[in-house]
């Protein structure tokens, strides 16, 4: 049987999104051919190498990142996509971890979509600042009182608020993030099965984890006005 050949696992950035939204995935052929195919309609601006990482191991190599990243909170932008909310210098970091432990590992920078330099997974390169942690979802936090009724969007379910953290579903009490885990259906399930249960569900409309970020920010507004 013949080598499998090399491909790459790519992180991409596009100026019309957040500067901390990236694109990680995977190509058989050369990244700039992949990135182009990708500049459609629905993005307005192409998008734009970041990083790549060469190993005939691509496949494993892509889903041991998502998974990591998955792993440091949901950060994915939405579950079935390969967009994430991560600085990509973070991402490349993630991505350099990887490649110290494969054999044939070339991680490359670019610039313009052009390469710049190889990168050496065992150099030191400037720190990245850490994520602050940001605490569990609860259902105080959102001004949810228990008794309340929730959507569960992928399919519509009603779930009743049981507790500052828990929900009831046909006599039963679950969290958030299991309950996903267990009522998704399959093919909207992502690789890792990692789920941050308050993107899930809303609340008169209203995505929790938005309602959520929207109070935050309100908070923040209000703080910098004193």
């Amino acid at each position: 049987m013949p080598a499998k050949e090399p491909g790459y696992v790519y992180i991409l950035t596009n100026p019309s999104f957040r500067e901390d939204w990236v694109k990680i995935g995977k190509s058989s052929r050369p990244v700039d051919i992949r990135s182009k195919e990708l500049d459609n309609t629905a993005v307005p601006l192409p998008f734009e190498i970041y990083a790549t990482l060469k190993t005939v191991k691509y496949d494993i190599v892509e889903k041991k990142i998502h998974k990591a990243i998955d792993r440091l909170t949901d950060l994915r932008i939405r579950q079935n996509r390969e967009f994430f909310n991560i600085k990509p210098e973070l991402a490349l970091e993630i991505l350099r971890d990887e490649a110290m432990v494969l054999d044939d590992a070339e991680v490359t920078l670019y610039k313009d979509n052009k390469p710049v330099k190889p990168v050496d997974p065992n150099k030191p390169i400037d720190p990245i600042p850490p994520i602050p942690h940001r605490p569990r979802f609860k259902f105080s936090m959102v001004n949810i009182p228990i008794g309340s009724t929730l959507t569960f969007v992928p399919t519509g379910v009603k779930v009743k608020v049981a507790s500052d953290d828990q929900i009831e579903y046909d006599g039963r009490i679950y969290k958030l993030s299991p309950f996903v885990g267990t009522f998704m259906p399959a093919e909207k399930r992502n690789t890792s099965g990692a789920y941050q249960g308050s993107k899930y569900f809303t609340f008169k409309g209203e995505i929790l984890d938005d309602i959520r970020s929207r109070l935050e920010a309100s908070s923040v507004e209000v703080l910098a006005a004193e």
